[in-house]
C-alpha cells in the first residue's frame, strides 16, 4: 500500500514544477553606485545636504540658546 505513494505524488499535477522562465544575459550590467542616488544628480544632492548642515546648526544654536547654555551677545 505504501510502497507505490512515493511514486504517485511525484506524478501528480498538482506538484508539478514549472520551469523557471528564462533570464536575460547580465550584458553590461550597472553598478549601484552609477545611477543616481533617489532622482538627483550629483548637484542637487549637495544642495540638499548642504540645507540639511544648515538646518542642524540652525537648530542646535536655538536649543542653546532656549536651554541657556549660551547667552547673546549684548553690549
Amino acid at each position: 500500500m505504501l510502497d507505490n505513494l512515493r511514486d504517485s505524488a511525484s506524478q501528480s499535477p498538482l506538484f508539478q514544477e514549472e520551469p523557471a522562465p528564462p533570464q536575460p544575459p547580465e550584458q553590461g550590467r550597472k553598478r549601484p553606485s552609477d545611477g543616481p542616488f533617489l532622482g538627483l544628480t550629483p548637484a542637487q544632492r549637495f544642495v540638499v545636504a548642504l540645507m540639511i548642515f544648515m538646518m542642524v546648526c540652525v537648530l542646535g544654536t536655538v536649543l542653546l540658546l532656549v536651554t541657556q547654555k549660551i547667552a547673546p551677545a549684548i553690549f
